[in-house]
């Protein structure tokens, strides 16, 4: 089934105070459109808003579900200055543009749940933390991320982001993203191929390479590799939330899904074995989880 792309301009924060154009943000919309229950689902570092495809067909009969690609990402626009790629605020500013947009669609109170995988999930943890939204997130889903991250899976990330290859066909590209992708956990060969379609960029010269701008790796280059701890903003954080967490996961270690369940947020973790980093949330036990979270008690 051929998915709409919805494209929305929004203005570029850059950390040099320079006007810069604006840009594109692009996302699937899932659902009745005057559904006041909206699902935001925002992905990982390197991936786009189609690997949300499984969780909204799921979810579209009871809620509205917006997937968005993050901008560098997907159909999103990709930045003209690199260093932007390094500001935090931009990435606030693009989901806060998209908030008031939705919002002004309707005429009656929203409810707004979050469904972030890794990076998805930080964005969403950080944006609950800010004064004066247009829409207060209700609910908080976390895939695999939490605040402290290790700076030796950093580094691993760091290998592979940002190397842009190119490979002589679809299959070739695919494989060489099952092979860096191998911590998602076991996958249907459907679900691989579902990936490696809205993953995959063909070139003029009928090579492949990744959907995403290889200058997002700008942060591991511009600074050294350090351990990320947020714990001051998790500890701040009383949104309900719940994490999924990769038993094998190198990101999220088990002694800090453990503390995130007494500190801050509080929030439910749900350990799933077999999978290290992280949980896509397409296979029928993630999706229950994720939508038994959203559904039960649908406003606090």
């Amino acid at each position: 089934m051929k998915i709409p792309v919805n494209r929305l301009l929004v203005p570029t924060l850059s950390s040099d105070d320079k006007p810069k154009e604006p840009h594109h943000i692009a996302y699937t919309d899932w659902g009745d459109r005057k559904n006041p229950h909206i699902v935001l689902c925002v992905h990982g570092l390197t991936r786009n808003c189609r690997d949300f495809d499984y969780l909204a067909r799921t979810l579209q009969t009871d809620c509205r579900v917006i997937c968005v690609d993050v901008v560098g990402r997907g159909q999103s626009d990709w930045l003209q200055h690199a260093h932007d790629y390094d500001y935090y605020p931009l990435y606030l500013s693009d989901a806060i543009s998209l908030l008031n947009y939705l919002k002004s669609q309707y005429t009656t109170e929203i409810i707004l749940d979050w469904v972030g995988v890794s990076m998805g999930g930080l964005i969403g943890m950080v944006l609950a933390l800010q004064p004066n939204l247009p829409v207060s997130i209700n609910k908080l889903v976390i895939s695999d991320l939490g605040p402290l991250i290790p700076a030796v899976a950093l580094k691993r990330i760091a290998d592979y982001v940002g190397k842009d290859p190119r490979f002589a066909g679809f299959e070739e590209f695919k494989n060489y993203m099952k092979m860096i992708s191998v911590s998602f956990g076991p996958l249907t060969d459907e679900q691989w191929n579902h990936m490696a379609i809205h993953s995959a960029r063909e070139y003029a010269d009928g090579t492949y390479g990744f959907r995403y701008d290889p200058r997002i790796a700008v942060s591991f280059k511009a600074h050294e590799i350090s351990d990320i701890d947020l714990w001051a903003q998790w500890d701040q954080l009383n949104v309900p939330t719940l994490v999924l967490r990769g038993m094998e996961s190198d990101i999220l270690l088990a002694e800090t899904a453990a503390q995130m369940q007494v500190r801050g947020a509080k929030a439910a973790v749900v350990e799933l074995p077999g999978i290290g980093h992280a949980p896509m949330l397409m296979d029928d036990h993630q999706i229950k989880i994720v939508r038994d979270f959203i559904l039960n008690e649908r406003a606090r």
